[in-house]
């Protein structure tokens, strides 16, 4: 077994009250692929900072190998002295790393380099920030939810890329898929305290619930030698005082320890408020389209939605999601067609912004609408903390301004506002940014247990495959024209459909080469008639000065290209230079299989 190059051992914090952290550690050894799970506000994300150096444990060994690099994907990115992103993501280098990484890992995340980062949105920013710990390849590579604001195709990439990376990881995420392709090894932080699985994050929810299972029966037997100890000291046989002594304290440990067990934290209970029953057609589109600046947002698309349906709304970001999501729901008036609503609709919003949380607001405030103490679920009064309590908050955090809450505290709060409002049609714009598993576990039930309707958007492709029962998606992924097709089943199904679509296409091609393929040879044989022809001729003496020709111009462009501050002086012509070889590379193959075609026929017809 390799030394570790990062080694967390029996880590104190508190930040007053019940300890953050009591006894947790985190083991990392080259190649290394680790997820570091928890319930929200658990402390993956003060672990991961202690790792970093970030935030200093108040008592526990930290150590790092001092030959090992370790990067930590910032939440807030500081670009104070940066003109460009390419600048930022730059900076992160280290002596001998490689520039150019820089610019394939900011093309790929969406993003050309020459942004300012003053203008840059909140994804945006975290994709900056994600290039620049990823550029140097370092040792040590710790994220937390790297994949927020990130598209799916993006998401694939990131998996690809994580996986074949020479760096040790430890990442913090929300989205199962990931983590499942991602690691190799599981720490569960729980109560203060971590334990490690040696298996990826497919096997991590069995094990957790043995362990519980295995917690729960030692409590158990614990409170039955308790009680046998007790029923002992008032009316066992009268023994030796100094054994009655030992006994006593030993019973007082049984009873402090047995007392003191913190139990694992509770499941959130809940299910939406019902509203009156919606017509059975809940949503009527025809042939509606959007344009923006001369661009095709949605093509003539006609979809019909029936009450009891949950749809799914997948794509890159930018194909034109929210815009579609809006225009179904009334929000957002087509260029053209038309959308009709259905009767009896009550409608509840989860944005992805988060935008309606007043910062100042009290949670007590925020669920009753300031109405006082009581807030009405499924006609049922209510108390504002016992509500409070199935979504895992505290009483005493009634009181508590939204601005002292984690980003998974605060999605949890939106999701027990609409929950508590009579709805049924629900919309969901990324509702599982933010929330542990154990809540996405419960909106999962939410969505597939809700009688009415649902439409939501989700980069979360477990959490598609597990609730909808169709999935929009664009025609053409890789570049959006406006087209978008709805597919059976979840986003699974989708890929299955497009890949059937794709190969029957491919037959169907193939099919009509054929005719066209031995129409060709048969011409050709029956012109040579055992010779090649002057225009073959021609080519196979000329195709090696061509190949040559191309050879060299690739050499001088890759040359150019070579100049480690050519990106950040001149894009464009970056840019240019990577484009035009990349054709050159194509023509050189096409030309090099020609002639070795060529060559062949020559040989078989005897020079």
């Amino acid at each position: 077994m390799a030394p570790p190059i990062l080694k967390l051992d029996d880590i104190f914090l508190s930040f007053g009250g019940a300890p953050l952290l009591a006894g947790a550690g985190l083991q990392v050894e080259p190649g290394d692929k680790i997820c570091l799970v928890g319930r929200n506000g658990s402390g993956k994300s003060t672990l991961l900072k202690i790792a970093a150096g970030l935030v200093e444990a108040q008592s526990g060994e930290v150590f790092r190998h001092p030959s090992s690099t370790v990067r930590y994907l910032e939440q807030a990115p500081d670009f104070a002295d940066y003109k460009t992103v390419a600048a930022y993501a730059e900076s992160g280098l280290g002596p001998g790393d490689d520039p150019y990484r820089v610019t394939y890992l900011l093309s790929h995340l969406g993003l050309t380099g020459e942004e300012d980062p003053k203008n840059l949105s909140g994804g945006e920013a975290r994709r900056a920030a994600l290039a620049r710990v990823m550029a140097p390849e370092p040792d040590i590579l710790l994220l937390d939810e790297p994949t927020n604001h990130l598209d799916l195709p993006t998401i694939e990439w990131l998996e690809g890329e994580l996986q074949k990376s020479r760096s040790a990881l430890v990442l913090i995420s929300h989205d199962r898929r990931f983590l499942e392709k991602v690691s190799t090894a599981t720490v569960w932080l729980d109560r203060g305290t971590s334990r490690r699985l040696d298996r990826g994050f497919a096997h991590f929810e069995a094990w957790r619930d043995q362990v519980l299972e295995a917690e729960e029966l030692e409590q158990h037997k614990l409170g039955k030698q308790i009680e046998r100890e007790e029923h002992w000291l008032r009316y066992g046989v009268t023994a030796r005082r100094k054994r009655n002594m030992r006994r006593l304290g030993e019973l007082q440990d049984m009873r402090s320890r047995y007392r003191g067990h913190k139990g694992a934290l509770g499941t959130v209970q809940a299910a939406a408020s019902d509203a009156q029953e919606s017509g059975k057609l809940v949503i009527e589109a025809d042939k509606i389209t959007k344009t923006y600046n001369d661009r095709t947002i949605v093509a003539p698309f006609s979809m019909r939605v029936h009450r009891g349906d949950c749809i799914g709304l997948v794509g890159p970001n930018g194909a034109g999601k929210t815009t579609l999501l809006k225009m179904l729901t009334g929000q957002l008036e087509p260029d053209s067609g038309t959308v009709k609503l259905g009767t009896n609709l009550e409608i509840a919003t989860l944005d992805q912004k988060r935008e309606e949380l007043n910062p100042e607001d009290t949670l007590a405030n925020y669920l009753t609408d300031g109405r006082g103490e009581n807030l009405l679920v499924n006609g049922e009064q209510r108390h504002v903390t016992g509500y409070m309590k199935e979504f895992l908050f505290q009483p005493e955090q009634a009181r508590t301004p939204i601005k002292n809450l984690s980003g998974g505290e605060r999605a949890r709060l939106m999701l027990a506002r609409i929950l508590s409002r009579p709805t049924n049609l629900l919309i969901l714009d990324e509702p599982t940014n933010d929330l542990d598993i154990e809540t996405l576990d419960l909106l999962q039930e939410i969505v597939s247990g809700f009688s009415g309707t649902v439409i939501l958007v989700s980069h979360d492709r477990d959490f598609l495959d597990r609730t909808v029962t169709s999935t929009i998606a664009p025609a053409n992924p890789e570049d959006p024209d406006g087209r978008w097709i709805e597919y059976a089943g979840g986003y699974s199904d989708m890929l299955a459909q497009r890949k059937g679509a794709m190969e029957e296409r491919k037959r169907a091609e193939k099919a009509a080469e054929k005719p066209r393929a031995a129409e060709a040879l048969a011409s050709d044989a029956s012109k040579s008639k055992g010779k090649l022809s002057y225009k073959q001729k021609f080519a196979l003496e000329n195709l090696p000065k061509e190949m040559a020709k191309a050879e060299a111009e690739i050499a001088t462009r890759e040359q150019k290209m070579a100049d480690p501050n050519l990106f950040s002086k001149d894009a464009a012509t970056f840019n240019r230079l990577a484009a035009e070889t990349e054709k050159l590379r194509e023509s050189l193959m096409r030309m090099e299989e020609e002639w070795l075609e060529l060559e062949m026929l020559r040989e078989e017809l005897g020079g």
